[in-house]
């Protein structure tokens, strides 16, 4: 007998035990693969708005167009005088061009009307001195006793509330969120008697900025919700 032949088959079905061998227990750790817990964890936080745009609208009625340009000039200083005194830079203010509307060049108008021309005019506020314009807005009767009526179409000229520095807490808040996660994925696999594993695949979610409620728009809630899908171990 061929002693090279001998012994090269005894290595091979050697061989073949010891990979019969490893063969169920490699095929037990790829089943393990397949076992997983998809988690969601959610974060949310309060924050107060850091910038405002306040558009101070009013209107003037007269019957001649120099009269309407006249109250329009004096009520810009009026109102630039009261927002200054708030603490409201110039820089920060915005007058807009006047939009009048002639009641006698209506062609569905009525010529009995008391005021021919209709003035509406805007002062608009962009600063991230929220408590400032919030003190402001609490004293708009100074400007009533003036004779300048403010207020407008909430739809054209809303006030808007923004917060601008999500970047600042996102690190924080993804933590948070994760950490979340990874308990609610402890505790399922503590119930399935089961071990957590590394993570398969992660995704951050979207941040969302809404007003906590409708009465107090310059207070934001921030939200952000992660998923996170972990290996499962016996």
């Amino acid at each position: 007998m061929d002693k090279g032949k001998f012994f090269s088959g005894l290595f091979i079905m050697i061989g073949l035990m010891v990979l019969g061998f490893q063969i169920p227990g490699a095929v037990e750790k790829f089943r393990s693969y397949d076992r997983t817990v998809n988690v969601k964890g959610l974060c949310e936080k309060e924050v107060k708005a850091d910038k405002v745009i306040w558009p101070v609208v009013y209107k003037v009625m007269a019957n001649d167009i120099q009269s309407v340009y006249d109250q329009i000039d004096a009520n810009n200083a009026q109102v630039m005088a009261f927002l200054n005194s708030g603490g409201i830079e110039a820089g920060e203010i915005t007058v807009s061009v006047p939009n009048i509307s002639d009641k006698y060049a209506t062609e569905y108008g009525s010529n009995d009307r008391a005021y021919r021309y209709i003035a509406t005019n805007v002062v608009t506020v962009c600063t991230s001195d929220v408590d400032a314009v919030l003190a402001l807005m609490s004293r708009q009767s100074e400007l009533l006793k003036k004779g300048i009526v403010t207020g407008g179409n909430s739809w054209e000229n809303p006030v808007e509330f923004k917060y601008e520095g999500l970047n600042d807490i996102k690190p924080q808040m993804i933590e948070e969120a994760t950490r979340n996660a990874r308990e609610a994925a402890q505790k399922f696999a503590k119930d399935s008697d089961s071990r957590l594993g590394k993570i398969k695949t992660a995704n951050q979610g979207t941040f969302t900025i809404e007003n906590r409620d409708s009465n107090t728009p310059y207070i934001k809630r921030v939200r952000v919700v992660t998923s996170v899908t972990y290996y499962l171990k016996n």
